[in-house]
């Protein structure tokens, strides 16, 4: 009888890749088939699309004598989820002449109800950054799906509650504004109430310091010491001195979990903060799956990633943040396709003296042999990736019992953070390099941008010597004294930034 054609898209990990949705219906006994390997889901759809044509007040395909075969192109690439089910109903309506109207340029996105609801889908952000490259102008969503679409550019974006209202709007019947591009504010709120203030930390002012050189030049840190002492509180308030989220980093982070269906209801604003437990699985916390999806790593991108009792983590969870850590995204290969995905977070971890938590001068009777094997666990190229290292001190009872805290407030530390960390862009800015931290310069970034003293370089390269130091080691040393030295406002590097970023870099204790 008739053809009709209309578009769709998914996400194949985090890139997008445009789907055609062709419907065609000839005489015959009713059946209805979806062609093009789709998943269950997919498949599941035409039971959706009946029901909400139905309901929708149109005549459902099923109460009529027809061949109806629906096929979504490209046919060899495995599709998923119901973000199907608007398009393929809409190219059914026009191809049985129930709507008219011109699908070309345009993306339909969208889960159908029963009732001819248009619900919630995952992904979208991606999609919508993706889609005008592709040659989509216009696009239909969920409403629901309306706040983090305010984030794309370029596209005339049309949030939709059902069916009825998608076909109105396209027949010209019914009129709505495209939605409008979200005002981001460059400096969200900061003051929330489960983010303990930097200030609210008693003691271990050493520990504080350290928290503000690895937030202003996003250096991994480690913190060591015995249960009790704070190390978890001084991790969480680590949020609390980091600056807000751009909104090109909003961008790129709320699309990362909308595609990983952990966005909820609210936008990216803050850096993310990711605590996995550690007994979490390695496709948990690098990414994998039968189809590669991403992980805990991938989550904290542009944020943190915390892993608290580090050595209790299996070891291969452990030697893999390896290649993460050093290149700032994640490569994971399976039979299905091989998919990359970011990983530029700063690292955490967190651990304890020996398996008992406590160290010698509190009653520790653990046998030589069993600390040397749990802190090994932690092998040498892990801890060379370890910028800093911290050593988070048991606090005097009478700081604990202090009526009110002392120590400055993480608004004032954060101004201090966002003045270096404008320094490190305009440093790189000027030289045309896209990098934003110190701590992703290279060797050769080390040599061009660095700004190293001659006496600093002498300073540092007899300590290397001394320590013996890696090469991967002995510049991540440079790296960290030139976030000292911009902190401090200073145009070159000093020998007493590199002793101050030398005694940070510490081999696990024997």
């Amino acid at each position: 009888m008739s053809i009709a054609r209309c578009y769709s898209a998914h996400l194949i990990g985090l890139d997008v890749e445009p789907v055609t949705v062709e419907v065609d219906i000839s005489n015959g006994l009713n059946s209805m088939s979806i062609v093009g390997l789709g998943d269950r889901s997919v498949e599941e759809a035409k039971d959706r699309i009946s029901a909400a044509i139905k309901n929708s007040g149109c005549v459902s395909p099923k109460q009529k004598n027809q061949k109806v075969v629906i096929s979504l192109a490209p046919a060899d690439v495995r599709k998923e989820g119901p973000a199907f089910d608007l398009a393929m109903a809409l190219a059914y309506l026009k191809a049985a002449g129930d709507i008219r109207f011109d699908s070309e340029r345009t993306l339909f996105l969208g889960e159908l109800s029963l009732e001819g609801a248009v619900r919630r889908i995952s992904g979208v952000l991606p999609m919508l950054c993706q889609a005008r490259r592709l040659g989509f102008s216009r696009v239909f969503l969920p409403a629901g799906n309306a706040a983090e679409a305010s984030l794309a550019d370029g596209l005339d974006i049309y949030p939709i509650s059902s069916l009825t209202e998608t076909a109105g709007l396209l027949e010209g019947r019914m009129h709505m504004a495209p939605l409008e591009r979200l005002d981001y504010a460059e400096t969200p709120d900061m003051s929330d109430p489960d983010i303990p203030d930097l200030s609210s930390v008693r003691g271990n002012e050493g520990a504080k310091r350290c928290l503000e050189i690895a937030a202003a030049g996003a250096h991994n840190l480690l913190l060591f010491g015995p249960p009790g002492t704070g190390k978890t509180m001084l991790a969480q308030s680590f949020r609390s001195i980091l600056p807000p989220l751009t909104r090109e980093e909003a961008v790129e982070v709320t699309g990362i979990h909308s595609a990983a269906r952990t966005l909820g209801d609210r936008l990216m604003r803050s850096p993310p903060f990711r605590a996995p437990h550690h007994t979490a699985s390695y496709p948990a916390v690098v990414g994998g799956g039968a189809t590669p999806r991403p992980g805990e790593i991938t989550l904290a991108h542009r944020g943190v990633l915390f892993l608290d009792e580090f050595p209790e983590f299996d070891k291969s969870v452990i030697e893999a943040l390896r290649q993460p850590l050093e290149e700032r995204s994640i490569t994971i290969a399976r039979a299905k396709g091989t998919m990359t995905f970011p990983a530029q977070c700063i690292l955490i971890a967190s651990m304890n003296p020996c398996p008992c938590g406590r160290d010698r001068q509190s009653g520790c009777t653990c046998k030589e042999h069993i600390i040397r094997m749990y802190r090994r666990r932690i092998s040498g190229p892990i801890l060379d990736r370890i910028d800093i290292w911290v050593n988070a001190n048991k606090v005097e009872y009478e700081k604990l019992a202090a009526a009110a805290p002392t120590g400055e407030l993480s608004a004032v530390v954060r101004s201090r953070i966002i003045r270096a960390r404008t320094i490190q862009r305009e440093r790189f800015r000027s030289v045309g390099s896209t990098k934003r931290f110190n701590s992703e310069m290279d060797a050769r970034d080390i040599e061009r941008v660095c700004g190293i003293s001659e006496p600093a370089r002498r300073e540092a390269a007899r300590i290397a010597e001394q320590l013996k130091m890696s090469g991967r080691g002995f510049h991540r040393t440079l790296k960290v004294a030139r976030t000292i030295a911009d902190l401090g406002g200073m145009a070159s590097i000093g020998p007493e930034h590199v002793l101050e970023a030398v005694q940070y870099r510490q081999k696990m204790p024997e």
